[in-house]
């Protein structure tokens, strides 16, 4: 089943009516379309006015290919959403890519145009109709001149206009109609070229002739935007999860975080099957396609579930009903943010009086990241306050939505600084701990019988191991974690001389010891790679959360084995450290791509004040425009020629009016990202 375009992702086209007249409402559930394109379940056509309506239509499918089926009622209910009441009705009856479902509540004055992701139109064309067509009509309760509008616009965006109106070619067939139909016959040409061919060859081969099934080339590129998409998707839902909590309680979220972590063992797992692709060991041809097929399942069935508790979510929070009260909640959040900014600024200022820059590496920009998101967030907060004095509810919750976000993320920032200097103190402790351990076993190892001067030489690697620890611990440039990655490497080179004067109860005594040191350090590797990549997710691809997903699950089974199997738990410890490490690296040569591309459309780099009035960090952040990026990422990470069009476009389409601009993220998979749309007239 195809996914609609629900609210914003389509940034849909509407057609709400008003009835003229006083009967109370009768609330209407979603309708089964008949043999016609027209219904009407409150009388707003005349007779001879709908015999006109389903002759326009008719031919928009005739002149289109398109279909446009309109449906008037009183009031949307069962579910009461109008974007989720036209998607129902669509879904219902079966509708496919390439036709269009415009409802209209009368009494309710509420409309949404239901349209399929993978449609013909793009979101700019619909939002044209919407706002230029449909919405003029409707506001003057024109039922029937609703109808031709819509049809007019989706006429004319379907001949490559862009869907406003006045933007039909003069004197015949545009430029850029005969332009695309050029293009159009160039390709089928080259196709029908290259389908004879293959023709041939499988008639000369004896090769099947069915369809081909995809390459594994393509099958990598949908597993790895598959792989960010839900990530980003799942990583949005835990925060928008958070935010419920905190208002409603644990009680009212119970299904809520029930399918968020059965969404996140899907996607659990298929990051494990593309970190198995992504290994040294060679995967065979039948591997490969397997474990990718298995990966876009697993992901797809992620984005589904979470998609279908989408709507109940929304209806849990609430918030175009209650927006005044969550815009006021929002911006109190935001000055404890803001309050909050200045003390973490002071403890790096702190932080970087003691230690070397590649040790707060992660957490370098976090409070120019953080300015970014509270400046954003006050743009949304203000085109929030704007749209409820406006009565436009649903306006209104897109704002309150991006901030609260915003807000959350320069939150998660501040308190990584925190976090860190925590880790650092930790790594510190536990490393000045390791040099005194590493100097008995010195000691010890000098004890020991040496007639080939093994010995000798693995206590000379150990005490110059120790020496530049000592450096890396000492002065105003101080790297304890690496100190401690040091002398782990030392200890495990030197236990295993001294094992053998060591009895049975302190050498599990020393395993355990150091167990607990491998953990603490893999879990302040995993949790700055986390945070990192959390914050900065608009701009990190596949690879680095592969490595982070795996690195995790080592982390997870390092203290499973802790108690029973302390040999084991160190391995998988520094497997989780290691890949947290690359993690950080993959994305931060990311982040550094994605300044490099950005910069120039908002006049700055990442970190770099609050370029492009904090839009470039919703970008970075991935608040926004997730779903446009992903599109020009490239698996590994980084991004292609796609994705300046994207932004072009959706920057110079009026920014965040109702019809058109960015969305917020919100709970849910694919199918809900950045919904919102519809409206009132």
């Amino acid at each position: 089943m195809r996914l609609r375009w629900a609210a914003a992702l389509a940034s849909a086209a509407v057609v709400v009516a008003t009835a003229i007249g006083g009967g109370a409402a009768v609330a209407t559930p979603p309708v089964t379309l008949g043999a016609g394109f027209v219904v009407d379940e409150v009388d707003v056509l005349s007779s001879a006015e709908e015999s006109e309506a389903q002759t326009r239509l008719e031919q928009l499918k005739a002149d289109t290919g398109l279909d446009l089926w309109v449906v008037y009622v009183d009031e949307f209910t069962d579910p009461s959403g109008a974007a989720d009441w036209a998607n129902q009705t669509a879904t219902d009856n079966g509708l496919g890519v390439s036709q269009y479902l415009l409802a209209v509540a009368t009494e309710a004055r509420q409309y949404y145009l239901s349209a399929d992701s993978d449609g013909p139109l793009t979101e700019d064309q619909i939002a044209a109709i919407e706002q230029q067509r449909i919405q003029p009509a409707l506001a003057q309760n024109d039922w029937l001149g609703a109808v031709d509008a819509a049809a007019d616009g989706i006429t004319d965006a379907e001949g490559g206009g862009s869907g406003a109106a006045g933007s039909e070619a003069s004197g015949g067939t545009s430029w850029f109609t005969w332009l695309l139909v050029i293009v159009v016959v160039g390709v089928g040409i080259v196709l029908l070229v290259m389908f004879l061919r293959r023709r041939k060859r499988g008639a000369v081969t004896g090769g099947p002739t069915g369809p081909a099934l995809p390459s594994i080339e393509d099958l990598e590129r949908r597993a790895a935007s598959l792989l960010v998409e839900t990530d980003d998707a799942l990583k949005t839902s835990a925060q928008e999860l958070a935010f419920a909590k905190a208002q409603f309680g644990d009680a009212a979220t119970t299904e809520f975080e029930a399918a968020l972590a059965t969404a996140q063992q899907s996607l659990d797992e298929a990051f494990g099957l593309q970190q198995k692709l992504d290994d040294h060991v060679p995967d065979s041809e039948h591997d490969t396609r397997a474990w990718n097929e298995r990966i876009i399942a697993l992901c797809e069935a992620a984005n589904a579930l979470l998609d279908e508790k989408a709507q109940a979510f929304d209806e849990l929070r609430k918030l175009e009903q209650n927006a005044p009260e969550a815009l006021a909640r929002v911006q109190d959040e935001r000055q404890k943010a803001a309050a909050a900014l200045d003390e973490a600024t002071k403890r790096l200022q702190t932080l970087q009086t003691a230690y070397a820059p590649e040790a707060l590496a992660t957490v370098a920009d976090n409070p120019d990241q953080a300015r970014q998101r509270l400046a954003f967030a006050d743009e949304q907060l203000a085109a929030a306050q704007t749209a409820i004095g406006a009565g436009d509810g649903g306006e209104a919750a897109v704002g309150i939505r991006a901030a609260e976000e915003a807000v959350g993320q320069a939150t998660l920032l501040e308190n990584a600084i925190d976090k860190l200097a925590t880790d650092l103190a930790e790594g510190e402790r536990a490393a000045s701990a390791l040099f005194t351990e590493l100097q008995s076993d010195i000691a010890a190892a000098s004890a020991l019988p040496d007639g080939d001067g093994r010995i000798a030489a693995v206590i000379a690697s150990t005490r110059q191991q120790l020496d530049a620890a000592r450096d890396l611990l000492t002065g105003t440039a101080k790297r304890p974690l690496a100190a401690l990655q040091s002398l782990e490497a030392a200890n495990t080179q030197i236990d295993t001389l001294v094992q053998g004067v060591r009895d049975a109860a302190a050498q599990e005594q020393r395993a355990r010891q150091v167990v607990g040191q491998l953990i603490m350090q893999a879990q302040a590797q995993v949790s700055a790679a986390e945070d990192y990549i959390t914050a900065r997710r608009g701009a990190v691809g596949a690879e680095a959360r592969t490595r982070l997903a795996e690195a995790g699950a080592s982390l997870a089974r390092a203290q499973a084995l802790q108690a029973g199997d302390p040999q084991q738990a160190m391995q998988q410890a520094q497997r989780a450290d290691q890949l947290a490490g690359l993690a950080i690296q993959l994305a931060q040569n990311d982040v550094g791509a994605f300044g490099g591309g950005m910069g120039g459309i908002f006049g700055g780099q990442p970190g770099g004040g609050q370029s492009g009035g904090g839009m470039l960090g919703a970008v970075l952040g991935g608040i926004v425009l997730n779903s446009v990026l992903n599109s020009g990422r490239s698996g590994g990470g980084g991004f292609g020629g796609g994705m300046g069009g994207g932004l072009g476009g959706m920057l110079g389409g009026g920014g965040r009016s109702s019809g058109g601009g960015f969305r917020p993220g919100s709970f849910g998979g694919g199918g809900t990202r950045m919904r919102r749309g519809g409206g009132r007239f």
